[in-house]
């Protein structure tokens, strides 16, 4: 049994569910609007079996050994409807917290095929720790610093002439690069730990990694940050070096399903920024008609197909 974790009207959500039914695989939807109705029976034993228990919603009940696949795109739910305006210390806040706990620990170590678990997925939360397992699975990233000193940043920016700046955390921000106009601002970075990194000139990739598929998008956009400029996204192949270390550098982050960005610079080299592990695919998919959902969904019920790989 496939489940599913998330609310109703998240799109990369709603796209995975209409190819699981298309492809008539069965799945639960465990909404997360629902968590008062919601409750998890877990018995951590250290079985080879993992571990045991029930999920009970006001629909249905299934046993933690019925799963074989997860997908999961859970939000803030302490924002849940029927959380949100109750006191910070409500039965109802005190249940949301302790099955997002308990869930979080199933999904942890579960024998079941998860997109993704927690644990990988935290990587992201720093950017300059995840470019460091980048480089350290093989991959070019740019050079990184991240500093409170005024001096380190003016150093930095005079050795590699062009540099951008970005969140280091894994609150989205806009990419940017430093300007004149921002020089005279640069003694702010001592509020606050900021990361510059040399600016790398070519094209933009987003690779959506799917188990062992990848598909590779071009953006072609006007500005620093493609994100927020009128882009012009196209299906593009990856050579056979890009594609392994795609491929490679999933696999090295225990992340089966991955938004990896990287670019390619004039002379055929490929740097990598960041890798998503929970991307927002549709996007691309509505730009450039890959099948991504679909690959999804093929993967969530075949979990035996690349799951090795990734337990």
């Amino acid at each position: 049994m496939i489940l599913l974790w998330g609310i109703c009207g998240d799109d990369p959500m709603d796209c995975v569910r209409v190819a699981l039914e298309r492809r008539g695989a069965p799945y639960l939807f465990l909404d997360q609007q629902a968590v008062g109705e919601t409750a998890l029976d877990l018995v951590v034993d250290g079985s080879e079996d993992g571990p045991q228990g029930q999920l009970r919603t006001r629909d249905w009940t299934a046993g933690l050994h019925e799963i074989t696949s997860v997908y999961l795109r859970p939000y803030d739910t302490r924002q849940m409807l029927t959380v949100r305006d109750t006191p910070e210390d409500s039965a109802e806040r005190r249940h949301a917290a302790a099955l997002d706990d308990a869930l979080l620990t199933w999904l942890e170590l579960t024998p079941a095929l998860v997109l993704n678990r927690p644990g990988a997925m935290a990587s992201n939360t720093s950017k300059p720790y995840q470019a460091m397992l980048m480089a350290a699975a093989g991959t070019a990233v740019p050079d990184t610093l991240v500093t409170t000193v005024e001096e380190a940043v003016r150093s930095f920016a005079d050795r590699h002439g062009e540099v951008v700046y970005k969140s280091a955390s894994g609150v989205r921000s806009i990419v940017s690069r430093l300007s004149a106009r921002r020089d005279a601002e640069l003694g702010d970075v001592a509020g606050c730990p900021t990361q510059f990194q040399e600016f790398v000139d070519g094209a933009d990739l987003r690779v959506h990694v799917v188990g062992e598929h990848a598909f590779a998008t071009e953006v072609i956009a006007v500005g620093d940050d493609y994100r927020y400029s009128d882009a012009q996204p196209r299906a593009v192949e990856l050579d056979d070096a890009e594609l392994k270390q795609c491929l490679a550098l999933s696999r090295a982050l225990d992340l089966p399903l991955a938004g990896i960005d990287l670019r390619r610079t004039p002379d055929g080299a490929s740097v990598f920024f960041e890798v998503n592990p929970s991307p927002g695919f549709t996007y691309y998919q509505a730009a450039t008609g890959q099948p991504i959902a679909e690959a999804i969904a093929s993967l969530l019920a075949e979990p035996g197909f690349g799951q090795g790989r990734f337990r």
